[in-house]
């Protein structure tokens, strides 16, 4: 019983850190920033994780049948994922991996980030 509650106590401090914890990272290293129509409809920038991406996947998984890899060549929405299954919905899409439904979980990013390929770590 004594376990349970310790257990219970760790748990929940956990999560308390975790909602009131300091700054959030907003990407890594070579990440990309999507943010040319995101903020314009009231969302946060998109923030894929590429670096995740490149270390799981082959470079021809994606590119070029799904991504040109060229800044501003693939006009992405969330229509086009999420209804046509284009884009990001190639994969996320419940079967090979979880659907685009959770929101926060790709519009990570800070107000005012700008689109392109992240240098640094974000502040």
């Amino acid at each position: 019983m004594k376990s349970v509650r310790i257990g219970i106590i760790l748990g929940l401090g956990l999560l308390l850190a975790y909602m009131w914890g300091g700054d959030k990272v907003s990407g890594y290293y070579g990440d990309m920033v999507l943010n040319s129509k995101a903020e314009k409809r009231g969302m946060p920038p998109v923030v894929f994780p590429h670096w995740y991406h490149r270390a799981e996947f082959k470079c021809k998984v994606c590119h070029p049948a799904i991504f040109e890899m060229r800044s501003g060549a693939n006009d992405i929405d969330m229509k086009k994922i999420i209804v046509d299954g284009q884009f990001c919905g190639k994969c996320h899409n419940g079967t090979i991996s979880w659907k685009p439904i959770d929101c926060g979980r790709c519009h990570s990013g800070t107000p005012g980030m700008t689109t392109g390929v992240l240098e640094g770590f974000p502040k």
